[in-house]
């Protein structure tokens, strides 16, 4: 089915199998408003399943990958809520991040300029960043009187990068330079600016020639074991592996090597 947006432009190169989805309010730095939640996370949700798309980049137009919450559109309206819709409204922002966390294509951001709050949020639950030399990261959350702890940055970013360095983070909602964010692991790797999409839609273009159902599974244990102790994370690790031995994909890679040629993965 062809995901469509109004919120967001959607794009499909059906040649290298890989999505675009561009955040496109660059006049107010790309910030979100209910409508891109709900477009965003439905979006994800069907990149599940969505046919001939095996990658997916995730940037942000002008001169901001996302500032996070739109000040006039979402701040300002949560004031006339009630606690009950406040919590309809977090629960969307944390069904989005869980929808590009299942989607089993890997997600790469290309992240440039400004990348606050939300943005910052939803650039940690893609599975690699891709960073502009300008592109500054900051979970703002507490600078306005919030929890650090938003749309599941309390599980995603000490994964990444240690509980110490989350917790400065998550606690002080300061921004990180590239530069830092590189070294602590925040950011796979940093590019002028530019050539940030580029070299996303590289990455994208190379995994999306990859085992699908592989790379599926590997995102599901990486998803899953943390929750999990040692042995039951060997067993879960077995029973995965089992079965993509099972795939055509295994035997693929083998009689490519034999043929001394590229596998074609399906």
């Amino acid at each position: 089915m062809p995901i469509t947006a109004t919120s967001f432009r959607y794009t499909h190169d059906p040649d290298t199998a890989v999505a675009t989805i561009t955040l496109n309010r660059p006049d107010r730095l790309n910030a979100l408003t209910f409508e891109v939640y709900h477009e965003l996370r439905d979006a994800f949700r069907a990149l599940d399943t969505e046919e001939g798309v095996r990658a997916v980049v995730m940037t942000g137009a002008g001169r901001a990958f996302c500032s996070g919450g739109d000040v006039e559109d979402i701040i300002g309206a949560l004031f006339a809520r009630d606690f009950e819709g406040l919590l309809d409204f977090t629960r969307l922002t944390c069904d989005l991040v869980l929808a590009i966390r299942q989607c089993r294509r890997p997600v790469v951001a290309a992240l440039n300029g400004t990348v606050a709050g939300a943005g910052a949020v939803i650039a940690t639950a893609c599975d690699v960043r891709i960073a502009a030399e300008s592109a500054k990261i900051a979970y703002l959350f507490t600078k306005v009187g919030l929890s650090g702890a938003d749309m599941g940055s309390a599980w995603l970013l000490p994964r990444i990068v240690g509980l110490g360095i989350a917790t400065e983070l998550l606690m002080s909602g300061d921004f990180v330079d590239p530069q830092r964010a590189e070294r602590i692991g925040l950011y796979n790797r940093v590019v002028p600016d530019g050539e940030v999409l580029d070299a996303a839609r590289a990455l994208a273009e190379r995994l999306a020639r990859g085992p699908s159902f592989a790379l599926a599974i590997t995102k599901d244990a990486l998803n899953r074991e943390a929750s999990m102790d040692l042995v039951a994370a060997m067993e879960a690790e077995a029973q995965a592996q089992a079965g993509c031995m099972a795939h055509q994909n295994f035997r693929e890679a083998y009689d490519a090597f034999v043929a001394k040629r590229p596998p074609r993965f399906t």
